[in-house]
């Protein structure tokens, strides 16, 4: 549910922040000198905490109004998940701050300013949950997660800084899983609950643009890239598989790691005169290309997919 709110969040505010750009506005492509487009500016600021704010009162009412409540406290739950969460906790934080950064840039917000204040969105969004967390008897706020929230928005705002673009993405991917059927009140009764819960067909994935790295004659594509993935599979529960579900003996699955190494594109990177074109590729920017891949894992050790996603 939480991410939920949070993907749409991130397409809302990607399709107003730049639906009206025309292919000469994008400052942060450009040579132009900063200069404050108020209405701009006005409106996405207004957008912006609105969407925070409906956000924030929607998931409270929706996920913590009727649990008990308790003073502010932490937990370790770093052993949920394989860590499947931790990653998309960073994941999440990195593409609202990048899409809080080209908001700001749009509206004529100064490069640097820009990048910490935009940048550092995700941030907030994702660590007011854990405050959310922290004082709800049942749950309660995670140093993990509060970390990866910070990397996640590290990562957007360093690579600004140091290169003033993105040569390294994280991107997210899913494939429904034989997992959530004996678990669908944890892992998602519908694809769209599983999409967002079952952690077992999720992949979470590092994409490296190589053209960055090479010198800017190179008539490599601009637009290919490198990717680094991490799932994990056989998890029933958060932190082991339960013997039975609502009286039913559930099948015994051992819990592992994959990593994954493959081809993706950078649809960000992908040159077009269509204004319709550009909006819908920056608004699945975050979804990882299907490509062949190689597998690695402790059963398999190396194995081939033809296609993954």
């Amino acid at each position: 549910m939480n991410r939920l709110y949070f993907i749409s969040l991130i397409v809302v505010v990607y399709a107003f922040s730049i639906s009206e750009v025309r292919p000469n506005d994008t400052l942060a492509a450009s040579g132009e000198n900063d200069s404050i487009h108020k209405g701009r500016l006005t409106g996405v600021l207004i957008t912006g905490g609105v969407l925070y704010t409906g956000t924030m009162i929607g998931l409270y009412n929706l996920w913590y109004k009727d649990y008990p409540q308790s003073s502010f406290h932490f937990i370790n739950d770093n052993n949920q998940w394989l860590y499947m969460d931790k990653i998309g906790h960073a994941t999440t934080s990195y593409w609202i701050g990048r899409i809080g950064y080209e908001a700001l840039r749009w509206s004529g917000v100064s490069r640097k300013k820009a990048i910490w204040y935009g940048g550092s969105l995700g941030f907030v969004f994702t660590t007011t949950v854990e405050i959310f967390d922290g004082f709800s008897a049942e749950w309660g706020a995670s140093p993990g997660d509060i970390i990866a929230n910070t990397a996640g928005a590290a990562l957007f705002i360093g690579q600004q800084l140091i290169w003033d673009e993105q040569r390294f993405l994280l991107k997210f991917s899913y494939t429904p899983s034989e997992f959530a059927q004996y678990r669908p009140d944890l892992l998602g009764s519908n694809h769209l609950q599983r999409i967002l819960k079952d952690y077992n067909g999720q992949t979470y994935w590092l994409s490296v643009n190589i053209y960055s790295f090479l010198p800017r004659e190179s008539k490599f594509p601009k637009w290919l890239n490198v990717a680094f993935g991490y799932g994990a599979s056989g998890m029933l529960g958060a932190r082991s598989n339960p013997d039975e579900h609502d009286g039913h003996p559930l099948p015994y699955y051992d819990r592992y790691s994959q990593y994954y190494f493959t081809l993706d594109i950078d649809l960000t990177r992908i040159k077009t005169r269509s204004e319709t074109v550009r909006l819908l590729l920056n608004i699945i920017g975050f979804i990882k290309i299907p490509f062949p891949a190689l597998e690695f894992n402790k059963y398999d050790k190396v194995k081939f997919h033809w296609l993954y996603f």
